[in-house]
């Protein structure tokens, strides 16, 4: 019998899944991004006004097609300057396909003439969890976090990703997310915030599923038997 379940990740973002493994770190998970279960599966058109939509919709998405214990996030950064820009586009703010570096270009080029004490901002993150053999009406299990900061005229530090190297963590005496280690940065991290208040309904999820496949295989004749 297997000692782990395989928690389907419903996303290609390296740095996201790295951090999913470290938070989840001491449940018997194994944490794998949907494409390795269904390699050709399509993209999800995130159109949803919300974090919340879109994580909802990428979760059962993933969860029906691979048919695993799937969690799906939605995150990204809420500029006050902007009015909350660039938000549910935060991953496509310089344009569809857009790349981190040209991202982080366009959120300083908005904020040229903006002062100091009006870069003021946050992280946000939803995550979604999706059991495909929950019953039909029971909804996925949501959880969310924030962390506040503001933004800065260039960026600072080589860890992370996204515009990591521009918010500035007020908790961490303004030093860049770019610049903390994976410890602090998942300590004060939305993503770390969201994960950390989905883990014991995670956990609680991932025993029974434990549970289940243990009677399961019990149950199931021996070879030796026949």
């Amino acid at each position: 019998m297997s000692s782990k379940i395989t928690l389907v990740v419903a996303t290609a973002n390296k740095g996201k899944l790295r951090e999913f493994s470290s938070i989840f770190a001491e449940l018997p998970v194994q944490i794998v991004p949907v494409a390795e279960i269904v390699p050709s599966a399509p993209s999800v058109v995130e159109d949803g006004v919300t974090f919340e939509q879109n994580a909802k919709k990428k979760g059962a998405f993933a969860a029906g097609l691979t048919m695993m214990l799937t969690l799906a996030d939605d995150s990204g950064l809420e500029v006050d300057a902007l009015g909350g820009r660039p938000g549910v586009r935060s991953a496509r703010f310089a344009g569809e396909h857009a790349t981190d570096a040209e991202n982080n270009a366009a959120l300083l080029d908005a904020l040229t003439e903006v002062d100091e004490d009006a870069r003021t901002a946050r992280f946000r993150c939803v995550l979604s969890l999706h059991d495909p053999w929950a019953p039909a009406d029971q909804p996925p299990i949501l959880a969310e976090g924030a962390c506040e900061g503001r933004i800065a005229r260039e960026g600072r530090g080589t860890g992370g990703f996204g515009y990591d190297p521009l918010f500035l963590v007020t908790e961490k005496g303004g030093r860049a997310m770019a610049e903390l280690s994976d410890a602090e940065k998942n300590e004060v991290s939305h993503r770390g915030r969201a994960a950390r208040a989905l883990l014991p309904h995670l956990s609680r999820v991932v025993t029974q599923r434990l549970l289940d496949v243990e009677r399961i295989s019990r149950r199931r004749p021996s070879l030796l038997d026949k």
